[in-house]
């Protein structure tokens, strides 16, 4: 079973920067799909980042492009959010999540099947003044 656990969450100014952590346990396959998503109270959620772990690929909402990167630390199985120039918007609850995949895809082709990942963390809240 995978567990995901975030980390990293707070409160910023706009224009400031956060750095968002997702660190799994009970998994050491390299061919996985991983993704943040957000949601704040009373929106729907939105789909955020998504990587390919097996190459790296990467793929963003247009939201976020250009702001935040996303990536995965092999070896201590950690997934990384780095978000800067934040804005108020950006304030949610943010999840990572996660799922295994046979076959070869790709950061966007995760990202398409970011809704029906299998394993989710609890969420880190982020917050973003004005």
């Amino acid at each position: 079973e995978v567990q995901l656990v975030e980390s990293g969450g707070g409160s910023v100014q706009a224009g400031g920067s956060l750095r968002l952590s997702c660190a799994a346990s009970g998994d050491s396959d390299s061919n996985k799909c991983m993704g943040w998503f957000r949601q704040a109270p009373g929106k729907e959620r939105e789909d955020v980042a998504a990587i390919y772990t097996a190459d790296g690929s990467t793929y963003f909402a247009a939201s976020v492009k250009g702001r935040f990167t996303i990536s995965e630390d092999n070896a201590n199985n950690t997934m990384y959010l780095q978000m800067t120039s934040l804005k108020p918007e950006d304030t949610a609850m943010y999840y990572c999540a996660a799922d295994r995949m046979g076959g070869r895809y790709s950061g966007s082709r995760c990202y398409d099947l970011l809704f029906s990942f299998r394993y989710r963390g609890q969420g880190t809240q982020v917050t973003v003044s004005a």
